[in-house]
């Protein structure tokens, strides 16, 4: 697969505003600046925090023998820092304000860019030769991903888009065809089928809540109906098209009743509770573990009928800036080698997460394998058609749960969408004047 498939992300066109912002910005008052943070520690020992993502603790217990194996002088804990990317961020903040810092730690979409603008996690590009980093390896939208005034914060690790999964045999029981939505209004007119096939108590599609990242998963189908959380730092909330998709939302959990918003959705959905939703490729392993012998499912595109309908997401793995430079090479080489070709294929096959490394993309053992796996292979295939995220969710501190709690207000309360956006719009204005904009080249 030629790297010229993977779209460059738009936060390199961001690089130029960066040197104004990054000195000394303190963006949220949940980011510590660091200045409490123990420093002790074994240079020899690694301590790596991690929320396992996509249930990955077997295959990160796995990654560690193999670096013992190869690395026998070094030692490296796993550490269970949280459940999501949210509890091993708060982590790691409380240990920039007085803890112990880890040596590696997993942060997401939404959370490295902070550190980054704080000082609190090292720029990695003067360690890359003592580490023995090739960068030209990784996926160069995926490591352009960590760019940030011209360097990079993090290398990528579990790297995701989200995925329209859904219930073959409820599909084939609704009488359609074998394939996912090619438009969200040719879904609509599908919903009320798959409910009368599926019947009370359940439902035909279930979005996730503000916590399983419903910001993240309506972005695509928000860009659908031509709408926008921002275009640069120009919020678009208020916009015909981003109220239009709230509309759409709301109609088809309120008024045709066929969808809701579900905590658990890639539970529910493995489990046969809702017979479709939008889940991360991380959730792959655990949906067909959960789904075996009851169920048969496909994974699809999201519907993109003009253009983009899908963006990235996951996490990559950082190193604070506060510890010693013996330890960060040591921890950049554990980062390396964990996501090294071989490495990355094994995470990869295991848990529905994408191949950081070029190498790895092209290797003929992950060819085969997405061959025999076509529901992993949907994810490589529509990266083509993705789109940077919008500044709004994965730029403005907080902005990802002001988002999401938005819609949940209109998928849970039955709230106006015009009324629920603006108020939306309101708040991550205000972070925005009094956050970014004076930090921002005049």
């Amino acid at each position: 697969m030629s790297t010229s498939q993977f779209p460059a992300l738009s936060r390199r066109g961001f690089i130029g505003l960066a040197g104004a912002v990054a000195a000394g910005a303190a963006l949220t008052a949940c980011a510590g600046t660091g200045g409490g943070a123990k420093q002790s520690g074994d240079a020899n020992t690694i301590n790596f925090w991690s929320n396992h993502p996509g249930s990955s603790k077997d295959q990160e217990t796995e990654l560690i023998k193999r670096f013992h194996e190869k690395f026998p002088d070094l030692k490296v804990n796993l550490i269970d820092a949280g459940k999501n990317y949210e509890e091993v961020s708060q982590k790691f903040n409380a240990a920039l304000s007085g803890g112990e810092l880890p040596d590696v730690v997993v942060l997401s979409d939404v959370w490295w860019f902070n550190y980054a603008l704080n000082g609190s996690i090292e720029p990695l590009d003067g360690h890359f030769g003592a580490a023995g980093v090739r960068l030209d390896d990784y996926v160069d939208s995926l490591a352009a991903d960590y760019l940030f005034n011209g360097k990079h914060y993090a290398l990528p690790y579990s790297r995701s888009t989200p995925l329209f999964y859904y219930n073959k045999d409820v599909w084939a029981k609704a009488g359609l065809p074998d394939r996912g939505p090619e438009s969200w209004p040719e879904f609509d007119e599908w919903g009320p089928k798959i409910q009368a096939v599926v019947g009370d108590g359940k439902l035909a599609h279930g979005w996730g809540d503000a916590k399983n990242y419903l910001a993240w998963t309506f972005q695509g189908p928000n860009w659908t109906f031509g709408g926008a959380y921002s275009d640069g730092w120009q919020l678009k909330f208020t916009e015909p098209g981003t109220i239009a998709a709230g509309q759409f939302l709301r109609d088809m959990i309120h008024t045709k009743k066929y969808a809701g918003i579900k905590p658990q959705i890639a539970v529910d959905f493995g489990t046969g509770v809702i017979a479709s939703t939008i889940a991360s490729t991380g959730d792959l392993k655990g949906i067909k573990q959960n789904a075996e012998g009851k169920l048969q499912f496909g994974t699809a595109f999201l519907p993109h009928p003009n253009g983009p309908g899908v963006t990235t997401g996951g996490a990559g793995l950082a190193i604070p800036a506060r510890i010693s430079d013996q330890r960060k090479v040591n921890a950049l080489k554990f980062i390396e080698f964990i996501t090294n070709a071989s490495n990355t294929a094994y995470f990869a096959q295991a848990t529905g997460y994408m191949p950081v490394r070029k190498s790895a993309v092209a290797d003929p053992g992950v060819q085969d394998f997405l061959a025999k796996n076509p529901n992993a292979k949907v994810a490589i295939d529509q990266l083509p058609l993705t789109k940077s995220q919008d500044y709004a969710r994965v730029f403005v501190p907080g902005g990802d749960q002001i988002i999401g709690t938005g819609l949940e207000q209109i998928g849970l309360q039955n709230a106006d969408p015009a009324t629920v956006f603006a108020n939306v719009s309101s708040q991550l204005q205000a972070i925005i004047d009094r956050q970014i904009t004076p930090k921002l080249p005049k």
